[in-house]
């Protein structure tokens, strides 16, 4: 996932519902998009894996691809994560983790596979220490995404101190050795996940991992028109499958 979050504590692994006052909102007007990319940068820059530059923000091809999604997560009104979501299938296989590992996933591709590419996972280096379950509420996303896609695999790409965690909460397995990824200056590893396979046993040990057909169509659907607003789609405090969806003002 590419990731520049610490994921390597267990203390939301306790909480049995962290996602109270927490928003998922898709960046689709420029001002949201330059939100998520100043993140990026601010997050990249204090781990030491990007060089500076003169814009302060971190894009690349990816992010307006048809096929990818990026969202910034928010706890009472305020951005604290990003996460970028991009789907590769036979129709249109272009991912980010394709093109650092293309002799690994071409053959997946190649069988009909559907995969969910999950990338550019941030935090706010000033705010991510006060949110300890901020990796659980953020990769509730990929999550939905496979769910949403029924996706044969979910897949990370992550520097070889995140693997346990991914391994851990997610079931991945490891299936390459690091490899230098474009733009960062740390190599990463490339986790998968039989989706279907595991999905069960990740919803029995993270039961907020959940969530209704009506939450996913609300973050995966695109707008029907550039100029529409995209939607904040709010934690509901009860069961997912009441989930609401509260619109901007």
């Amino acid at each position: 996932m590419v990731s520049a979050v610490r994921t390597t504590g267990r203390s939301s692994e306790r909480l049995s519902y962290p996602l109270e006052a927490v928003d998922y909102k898709l960046a689709e007007t420029q001002a949201d998009k330059e939100q998520v990319y100043r993140l990026r940068y601010r997050a990249y820059l204090r781990e030491g894996t990007i060089e500076p530059n003169a814009a302060q923000m971190v894009q690349d091809q990816y992010d307006e691809l048809p096929n990818s999604w990026n969202f910034g997560v928010y706890r009472d009104g305020v951005l604290m994560s990003s996460l970028r979501i991009t789907v590769s299938s036979p129709e249109m296989p272009t991912c980010p983790s394709l093109g650092v590992f293309p002799d690994l996933l071409e053959p997946e591709i190649d069988k009909g596979r559907v995969l969910v590419d999950p990338t550019r996972f941030v935090a706010d280096p000033d705010r991510e220490a006060r949110c300890p379950e901020l990796p659980y509420i953020t990769l509730r996303l990929a999550y939905m995404a496979c769910e949403y896609f029924a996706a044969d695999i979910g897949l990370a790409s992550v520097r070889a101190e995140h693997q346990a965690f991914y391994r851990r909460v997610f079931l991945h397995k490891s299936i390459s050795e690091p490899r230098d990824y474009p733009s960062l200056t740390k190599p990463i590893c490339l986790m998968a996940v039989d989706y279907p396979a595991m999905r069960e046993r990740v919803y029995e040990r993270y039961p907020y991992f959940r969530s209704s057909f009506f939450e996913r169509r609300k973050l995966f659907e695109r707008s029907q028109s550039p100029m529409e607003a995209a939607p904040v789609l709010t934690l509901p405090q009860f069961p997912f499958a009441q989930a609401t969806i509260a619109p901007r003002s």
